[in-house]
């Protein structure tokens, strides 16, 4: 069914009035005891109204931060839109930060209150909250015991909503805040490795909200929608992608209980639009490649035919004497795929790292239709996507959304201009000035723009690391860290794409001649290498480092260069920086074998 969004001033007038349309519907769904549980549109807006009326009770005043540490839950959108509900800006951050993380986004945000999900989450949250300057409340959605933080207020989740009961019609009278309003503050991992804060105003999401709405209207017919929630909601992708976009649907979201039970989580809840990251997507292929090579006989040929049948309609088309094949898979294979994941899949969105072509492929053969996103935070997150009227093609991002300007710069880069670009880092002028230009977001990244329309990306001019799960990580913030430690002289990390970081170290000289001098080793480089307390020696000094680093950041394996990196084997810059592109021309088939099997 085609439809068009109406347009809406703000996110908290878009859920009041699809919560309004929606009446008693399900809405948010969750695990309890094994079971799945409905909170309907209504129960959520009245939680949303009496927890926005209980934080202008508290005293949170317009544009008064709030922090948001919580794993993904409906308690999690509830929060954050009855923070903006409340007229103040969310502040989301991942449950993976460590203390010196939140201590971080607590002062530069000036969050004067936080609400947290449970005790796990709070041993790393509450020491910053209580040494930073500007928190001085804590909201805990979980029953839990506060102890002795001097004047930090405490506050029940469930308690506040209970005491202030609020009518949904009164407190969404009351948003009257317009696009050009700030709607949350989204810290990502800069350059020089102190996370940025992203302001996304309203109209920025609900531009995304409307591209993408647009998509599936035009692309795939638009119905009741249902999604499951995956990623972290703190992450940019799935806070517009998975919550605000079913939201402008009027869909029913499930939240997964993890990646252990995330296949039967998709048999169960049949989601029509899964909104993934890359790894997630190569993890689904493995396992469906081995279920289907362990059958073996006629399953694994009918897949080896799918795949090669789909290789050729990648590169142009399906040749007349395939479709005979082409028919019996769509009797046979397609349909037992399709089960697996629920029966009713619309189409997979893949976004928030680079995509293997041949992942998207592999899908598209056996029938499901997979959709290659492109984005960044700055731009709420979502610039472009694959459109099937526009023709898939894996190897481009689509073409950009309804809305969006993108050209390419004289030296490749790709800029984009629309209400979706952010108005700018928080508290960060240079940083904003940098990359915002005469109303143009300047990516970082390299491109071209085909015939089409759609969005190739080349190359990237920034530094970033972006994991197989789209978290940011800076990678001269870790080796900084690194070369600090005696032990170590360079660093380059690694993980692109990947499941975790790696590095290539250069161990200091001075350090290495103290250590065979003391254990009696000969100090030579074949001699050193290979001795394996010489190598825990240096896994120790990268343990340190670890400990001081969030979970995306650590590094997990390490290999040691077979030389210094120097301006003359042209590993360093004239101004003493590391060459990347060289570095991993040199070391990356060893780096890569650190992620083997």
């Amino acid at each position: 069914m085609k439809r068009q969004l109406e347009h809406f001033d703000n996110l908290v007038t878009m859920f009041f009035q699809r919560a309004k349309e929606k009446g008693d519907a399900p809405f948010l769904w969750a695990k309890q005891g094994g079971q799945w549980v409905a909170t309907s549109w209504a129960e959520a807006a009245r939680q949303v109204a009496g927890l926005a009326t209980a934080l202008q009770a508290l005293g949170l005043r317009r544009g008064d931060r709030v922090m948001l540490v919580s794993e993904n839950r409906p308690e999690w959108c509830i929060s954050d839109l009855a923070i903006m509900a409340a007229g103040c800006v969310t502040v989301p951050t991942y449950t993976t930060n460590t203390e010196r993380d939140h201590v971080h986004i607590i002062e530069n945000s000036g969050a004067c209150a936080v609400i947290v999900s449970n005790m796990k989450l709070a041993r790393t949250l509450m020491p910053a909250a209580v040494r930073s300057s500007s928190a001085r409340m804590v909201i805990a959605i979980d029953e839990m015991r506060a102890s002795q933080s001097g004047s930090m207020e405490y506050y029940q989740w469930h308690k506040l909503i209970a005491d202030h009961p609020a009518d949904p019609d009164a407190v969404a009278a009351r948003a009257t805040f317009k696009r050009e309003d700030l709607a949350c503050i989204i810290y990502t991992s800069g350059t020089g490795g102190a996370p940025r804060g992203v302001m996304q105003h309203h109209g920025a999401i609900l531009h995304n909200c409307d591209g993408c709405c647009t998509i599936i209207s035009e692309d795939f017919g638009w119905e009741d929608e249902v999604f499951l929630s995956f990623l972290p909601l703190s992450h940019a992708y799935e806070h517009t992608g998975g919550q605000h976009f079913p939201i402008a649907l009027g869909a029913q979201i499930y939240y997964s209980e993890g990646l252990e039970k995330l296949a039967s989580n998709i048999e169960e809840t049949r989601p029509t639009i899964m909104v993934v990251v890359p790894r997630l997507f190569e993890v689904l292929r493995t396992r469906i490649t081995k279920a289907i090579e362990k059958q073996g006989g006629l399953s694994s040929y009918l897949l080896d035919r799918a795949v090669a049948i789909g290789t050729k309609k990648a590169a142009g088309g399906v040749p007349l004497i395939d479709q005979p094949m082409n028919l019996l898979l769509k009797a046979t294979l397609k349909p037992k795929i399709s089960k697996r994941f629920g029966g009713r899949i619309k189409a997979m969105v893949s976004g928030g790292a680079p995509l293997n072509p041949e992942v998207g492929t592999f899908f598209d053969s056996l029938g499901l239709t997979f959709l290659q996103g492109y984005g960044q935070t700055e731009a709420a997150p979502v610039i472009s996507c694959n459109r099937p009227r526009a023709g898939l093609k894996h190897d481009t991002v689509g073409p950009a959304l309804k809305g969006v300007d993108v050209r390419i710069a004289e030296d490749g880069e790709i800029l984009v201009r629309g209400e979706l670009v952010m108005h700018g880092y928080w508290r960060n002028e240079e940083e904003t000035r940098r990359v915002l230009k005469d109303g143009w977001l300047h990516t970082g990244d390299i491109g071209q723009i085909d015939n089409q329309g759609r969005i190739r990306i080349t190359d990237r001019k920034k530094d970033i690391i972006v994991n197989d799960k789209g978290d940011n990580v800076a990678p001269q913030k870790v080796e900084g860290m690194l070369t600090l430690q005696p032990e170590i002289m360079q660093a380059m990390i690694f993980g692109d794409r990947k499941p975790y970081m790696t590095a290539v170290i250069v161990p200091d000289p001075e350090w290495t001649q103290e250590w065979c001098a003391a254990t009696g080793v000969k100090c030579n480089a074949a001699s050193v290498n290979s001795d394996l307390e010489y190598r825990a020696a240096l896994g120790r000094a990268v343990e340190r480092v670890n400990k001081e680093l969030s979970q995306i950041e650590r590094v997990r394996r390490f290999i040691l260069a077979d030389e210094p990196f120097a301006i003359e084997n042209e590993q360093l810059t004239p101004s003493l920086k590391i060459r990347r592109h060289i570095l991993r021309k040199v070391y990356g088939e060893r780096l890569d074998a650190l992620y083997g099997g």
